[in-house]
C-alpha cells in the first residue's frame, strides 16, 4: 500500500504539471478501489450533492463489507469515508434494503435522501434517510406490481415538503411510475403507460411548482426514442416531446435520454440524449415549459468531441451548462464540457490522454460545489478504480438555495461558506433575520415587503449571491366586497402582491391596479362566474383565495312589450347557469341561455307588468325598467 501510495502521488504531480501546462483546471482528488471483478466502485448516474457540513454525499451500488453498496462522504478535498455500509443482516436486506442507486439528496431536514434497488420486504427496493452521522431510517418499502420497484434515483424534496421521485422497473405490464412520498412514508405512485414514456428519469421541479423529466424509452410508435414529460404534483403526466432519433436527413433530435433535466435561469429546461442527433453521438436540447423544443447540438460535430453523454447538465452560475460524456474526446475515453444556451460548445477536459490514471468514461453528472468548482465521479481508470475529479473553471462562490420558495415569515435554508463571518442576508435587497448555525449552513426568515429575486449574503470580506431566483409567494387574506356584478372594483388584500402579473376573479382575467404590497384592486370581468376563487400571480407563484359571487345583471330586454307568449330578448351579463326568469314576479315556464350576455324568456300566463328578473347561483339580477303585459 505504502508503494502504491508513493505512485499515485508521482502520477498526480504529473497530471497537475499537465494540467497547468495546458491551462487545464482538472485535478483527480481519489481513487475508488474496485469493489468487485463486474463493478468498478461508481455505478451511474450517481448523483454527488452537498450537504449542511459543506461535504459531498453519494452511493456505491455494491461495495463495503456486505458487498450491497455503501452511502459515502467525500470532502472537497477528496478525503473518502463510507458512513453506512447496507444489509448487515444478511441477505435478502429486508430491513435496510441493498444495492442503492442513483446517489442521495439533501433534504429540508438535514438528512441524506435516497433509494435502494433490491431488498426491502417485498425485494423490490425502498426509500431511505439517513444523518451525516450514518442513522439510516427505512421511510418505504417498493411492493412488486402494486408501485414498480428498484428506483434508479433518490427521491427529491419538493417545495411543498413532500418528496417525488421515479421507479424504473417493468412488473405487470407497467412502464415506471412518478411518485409522490410524504416524509412519513405515505405513497401515491403514477404510472407510465409506455405512449407517456417508460423507465423514467428523476424530474427536476420547475419555478411552476410542476416537474420536468425524460423517459429513456416510449413515445412515439415507430421511434420510441424516448420522451420528456411533465407531472403535476397530483400526478397528472403530460408528453412535452416525443424523440425522433436519426430517422432521416432532416429529424434527428434525439434517441434515448438518460441525463435529469435542468432547468435554468431563463426559465428553460436543458438535457441531454445519449444517442441520436446529426451524427448518432447525442445531442444537447432545450425545451421551455410549454413544450417547445430546439436541438442546440449534435456531439460529434468537431474532431475530438465528447461523444455519449449518459449524465445530466449542471447549470453554471454563470448561466452556462457544463457536462459530461462518456466516450470521445482528444483519447476517446470521454471528456468534460461546456455549452451556452445557444448552443455553443467548448472542450473543457480530455480523459486518458495521460496514461488513463486520471479516470475514463464519465457517466455521472459534475455537481458545483458552492465554493464555485465543479466535482464528478468516472467510472473507471488504469488503476482498477474510479476516480473523484475536481474541474476548476473560475466560477466564484456562492450560495444554494435548498429552499426557493417561500411566503413571507418562511424559513429558508441556504448552504455555503465563510457564514461565520456573515453579516447580512437580503432578498432582492430587502434585509432579512439569519441565523448562521455554523460555517457552511445558515437559515433566514423571509422579510415582509420581500420581492422574488436575488438572496444575497454578505460577510466581512465578500458578496455571495443565490445560484437562483427566490420565488416570494403571494398571500391573499381577505377582499370586498365578496360579491357583485362585471365592472364592480373589489379591493383585495394579502402580502408580496407589488409584483402582482394577472389578477382573476371569476375564472376569467381581469384588469388591476397594484395599490400597494398589500393593496390590489381589480374590477370584476365579463364572464366572471360565480364559485370560483379570486387569483393573484405575481413573479413568485400563483394565491388563490374565498369564492366571488358573481350577481347577474340586466343591462336592457326587447321587445319592451307584449301579450302572454311573447318571445323576450335578455341582455346583460353572467347569465351562465340561469335557473328562473319571472315577469312582474311570475316564472316564465320557458326560457334559454343564449349566452354569458343573453337569455330568452317567453312572457308566461298570469303575468303582469312589472320588472324582469334572471336568477343564477350568484343571486338574481333586476331590470331598471318595466316589462309591459298586453293583452
Amino acid at each position: 500500500m505504502k508503494h502504491r501510495g508513493t505512485v499515485l502521488s508521482l502520477i498526480a504531480g504529473a497530471l497537475l504539471f499537465v494540467a497547468a501546462a495546458n491551462a487545464q483546471t482538472y485535478k483527480m482528488l481519489y481513487t475508488y478501489p474496485n469493489t468487485d471483478v463486474n463493478d468498478s466502485g461508481i455505478t451511474w448516474p450517481s448523483v454527488l450533492s452537498q450537504g449542511q457540513d459543506g461535504d459531498l454525499y453519494s452511493t456505491i451500488q455494491t461495495n463495503g463489507t456486505t458487498n450491497y453498496g455503501t452511502v459515502y462522504k467525500m470532502t472537497t478535498g477528496g478525503a473518502y469515508s463510507a458512513i453506512y455500509t447496507f444489509c448487515t443482516e444478511a441477505a435478502p436486506c429486508t430491513l435496510t434494503g441493498g444495492y442503492p442507486t442513483g446517489g442521495v439528496t439533501l433534504g429540508f431536514d438535514g438528512n441524506l435522501w435516497g433509494t435502494t434497488s433490491g431488498g426491502g420486504k417485498d425485494g423490490a427496493g425502498t426509500v431511505f434517510k439517513i444523518t451525516r452521522a450514518g442513522a439510516l431510517t427505512k421511510v418505504y418499502d417498493f411492493t412488486n406490481g402494486k408501485d414498480d420497484s428498484a428506483p434508479n434515483y433518490p427521491p427529491l424534496q419538493g417545495q411543498d415538503g413532500n418528496m417525488y421521485g421515479v421507479s424504473e422497473e417493468q412488473y405487470n405490464g407497467q412502464y415506471g411510475s412518478f411518485f409522490k412520498l410524504t416524509t412519513k412514508g405515505a405513497m401515491s405512485p403514477h404510472p407510465f403507460d409506455y405512449t407517456n414514456g417508460a423507465s423514467p428519469n428523476l424530474p427536476a421541479q420547475g419555478n411552476d411548482g410542476n416537474f420536468y423529466g425524460t423517459a429513456q424509452l416510449g413515445g412515439d410508435a415507430t421511434c420510441r426514442c424516448g420522451v420528456v414529460y411533465k407531472a403535476t404534483a397530483g400526478g397528472t403526466i403530460t408528453v412535452l416531446h416525443k424523440f425522433t432519433g436519426y430517422v432521416s436527413s432532416t429529424v434527428y433530435d434525439g434517441y434515448r435520454p438518460l441525463g435529469i433535466l435542468v432547468q435554468d435561469s431563463d426559465g428553460n429546461f436543458y438535457g441531454t440524449t445519449y444517442q441520436g442527433g446529426k451524427f448518432n453521438y447525442g445531442t444537447v436540447f432545450k425545451i421551455t415549459p410549454a413544450g417547445t423544443y430546439t436541438l442546440l447540438y449534435s456531439f460529434g460535430s468537431v474532431t475530438g468531441d465528447g461523444l455519449l453523454p449518459i449524465a445530466a447538465l449542471t447549470v453554471g452560475t454563470d448561466g452556462n451548462l457544463y457536462g459530461t460524456a462518456s466516450k470521445g474526446g482528444k483519447a476517446g475515453y470521454g471528456a468534460l464540457y461546456e455549452i451556452t444556451t445557444a448552443g455553443k460548445e467548448k472542450l473543457l477536459y480530455s480523459f486518458c490522454v495521460v496514461a488513463c490514471t486520471d479516470g475514463f468514461v464519465p457517466t455521472t453528472p459534475m455537481v458545483l460545489h458552492t465554493n464555485g468548482i465543479f466535482y464528478g465521479n468516472t467510472a473507471g481508470n488504469s488503476l482498477g478504480g474510479s476516480v473523484f475529479y475536481s474541474l476548476k473553471t473560475g466560477l466564484k462562490p456562492f450560495v444554494k438555495l435548498v429552499t426557493w420558495s417561500a411566503k413571507v415569515g418562511g424559513t429558508v435554508e441556504i448552504l455555503g461558506q465563510g457564514f461565520t463571518s456573515a453579516t447580512g442576508v437580503t432578498f432582492d435587497g430587502v434585509a432579512a433575520k439569519f441565523d448562521n448555525i455554523s460555517d457552511t449552513y445558515m437559515t433566514a426568515v423571509v422579510p415582509a415587503g420581500a420581492k422574488t429575486g436575488v438572496v444575497t449574503v454578505k460577510t466581512f470580506t465578500s458578496t455571495m449571491t443565490g445560484d437562483r431566483t427566490f420565488l416570494v409567494v403571494p398571500q391573499i387574506t381577505s377582499f370586498t366586497p365578496t360579491s357583485g356584478k362585471v365592472g364592480t372594483l373589489v379591493t383585495i388584500t394579502g402580502i408580496s402582491l407589488t409584483q402582482t402579473t394577472a389578477v382573476t376573479i371569476g375564472g376569467k382575467a381581469a384588469a388591476f391596479t397594484v395599490k400597494s404590497d398589500t393593496e390590489v384592486t381589480a374590477t370584476v370581468p365579463a364572464g366572471a362566474k360565480t364559485g370560483a376563487a379570486i387569483s393573484i400571480t405575481t413573479a413568485g407563484a400563483t394565491a388563490s383565495f374565498g369564492k366571488f359571487v358573481v350577481v347577474p345583471e340586466i343591462t336592457r330586454f326587447s321587445p319592451p312589450s307584449g301579450p302572454v307568449g311573447t318571445s323576450v330578448t335578455i341582455t346583460g351579463n353572467s347569465f351562465t347557469g340561469t335557473t328562473k326568469v319571472t315577469f312582474g314576479g311570475v316564472a316564465a315556464t320557458s326560457h334559454e341561455v343564449i349566452s354569458d350576455t343573453q337569455v330568452d324568456a317567453l312572457v308566461p300566463a298570469g303575468a303582469a307588468t312589472g320588472t324582469i328578473a334572471v336568477t343564477t347561483a350568484g343571486g338574481t339580477g333586476t331590470s331598471a325598467g318595466k316589462f309591459t303585459v298586453t293583452h
